[in-house]
């Protein structure tokens, strides 16, 4: 066990919920460090339901085309803790993330707070000692109340997709999910909105209206749309002819096109050469990421394309749907799903997309001490959204069963259903994040 993961096990045990929703231990954790988030680089800050991870790859891949150092804070990680925290652009190293740690652990002195609180904490302490130009802050949970909202004036708030999901912790009422993500607008911060459902539009309005937050909306105050294989931006600043997106789906030309409208809105200076050459370099590990050599793909049929996405509720669902359908009418292959959701997830909502795409689906436990539905149950939700399920031990059985059947194309194959089943996948595939 390295060092920053004993020190992340010791924390585990200081309050009884992994989650619980509030600013009042983070406030006055940060006031013991001295208040870090006093003192960082320009900041957008980052919520929404779908596609936040992404909309922050492509904001990090054009700064840093611009020559621009960027500090990200993103979670979960999928492999390795150090996924989480990027400075100046390269991943924390282990001696500072362990000294941040136990720098927190000292001054909380045992008080309660959740891990993800103090991991927040000691992020936000990495980051005012590390120099750098913009940070990209992703919400971890909700909004409002999440550990992150704790920058008084952000440089732009970015909202991606909301649908719903944690329902948990944020309730069911779409209305309501809504207000919780929008609880990071700011009083006069610049917000974008990527194009939203009716529910969430409304709510976003009202209250950037109520904030006097100056607001681009996706689909009214930029668009994007595919043509001729490229990708046209619009905003009221005129029209960008862009190459497509290196990440694979259709749903990525509206995560980018709320990461070019942000840019455009607050850091003016980016250049159209930049953003082309971001939207051409992002990268984003377990999203629609087609997977290289490795022990698990070499159990795949030969010639098969092996698939790995991390989407996990209903609007995932329907995104990673139409990609898989996208991907079949440019070549035709039967599909072949391994599938793996968490006890929370909607698993029959999930996998109702793929009714009539996929030929055959396995599905897997997550395993890793993460409250995964058993095989058996995912593949009775399956077959309730209209597919051909079986249970199966692993992603490894999987591909060896897959393997062993007749196929008159070389199949796809899509390993997907829940970020912690991604990162165990890139694991033992041997091609973690870098």
């Amino acid at each position: 066990m390295s060092a920053s993961s004993a020190v992340l096990e010791r924390l585990q045990g200081l309050h009884p919920r992994k989650i619980d929703l509030s600013l009042g231990r983070i406030e006055a954790l940060l006031e013991k460090l001295g208040r870090p988030q006093n003192a960082l680089p320009p900041v957008i800050h980052v919520a929404g339901t779908n596609g936040k991870g992404s909309t922050i790859a492509f904001m990090r891949a054009m700064l840093e085309a611009d020559g621009l150092r960027v500090h990200v804070y993103t979670s979960p990680h999928l492999v390795s803790f150090a996924e989480r925290i990027r400075l100046a652009g390269t991943l924390v190293d282990e001696a500072r993330l362990t000294a941040a740690l136990e720098a927190c652990e000292r001054v909380n002195a045992g008080a309660p707070i959740t891990i993800f609180e103090i991991i927040t904490a000691a992020a936000f302490k990495l980051f005012s000692e590390t120099p750098a130009d913009v940070l990209l802050l992703e919400v971890g949970l909700g909004g409002r109340f999440d550990a992150t909202n704790v920058i008084d004036r952000p440089l732009a708030s970015v909202i991606t997709p909301i649908s719903v999901d944690h329902v948990e912790f944020l309730g069911p009422s779409l209305a309501g999910i809504a207000l919780e993500k929008a609880g990071i607008l700011k009083a006069g911060v610049p917000a974008v909105s990527a194009d939203q459902e009716m529910i969430p539009r409304g709510v976003i309005e009202r209250e950037a209206e109520r904030l006097r937050a100056p607001l681009l909306m996706g689909g009214q105050d930029f668009t994007a749309r595919e043509e001729r294989g490229r990708l046209v931006f619009e905003d009221a600043n005129g029209l960008l002819d862009l190459p497509l997106p290196r990440l694979a789906g259709r749903h990525q030309i509206q995560n980018a096109a709320a990461a070019i409208a942000a840019l455009r809105a607050v850091l003016p200076h980016v250049s159209a050469a930049s953003i082309e050459k971001g939207l051409r370099g992002a990268d984003w590990p377990a999203r629609l990421q087609r997977l290289g050599a490795g022990p698990l793909t070499a159990r795949a049929p030969p010639g098969a394309e092996v698939w790995l996405d991390g989407g996990h509720n209903a609007a995932g669902g329907k995104a990673l749907g139409e990609a898989m359908a996208d991907l079949e009418a440019r070549a035709s292959r039967p599909l072949a799903l391994i599938c793996g959701m968490l006890t929370t997830k909607d698993a029959s909502g999930f996998l109702r997309p793929f009714a009539g795409l996929a030929l055959t689906t396995f599905c897997v436990p997550i395993g890793g001490g993460h409250s995964g539905r058993p095989a058996s149950e995912v593949a009775e939700a399956a077959e309730r959204a209209g597919l051909d399920a079986s249970p199966c031990g692993g992603v490894a059985e999987a591909l060896t069963r897959l393997s062993a059947a007749t196929w008159p194309v070389a199949p796809r194959i899509l390993i997907t259903g829940s970020l912690y089943l991604a990162g165990a996948v890139l694991a033992e595939n041997g091609t973690p994040p870098r």
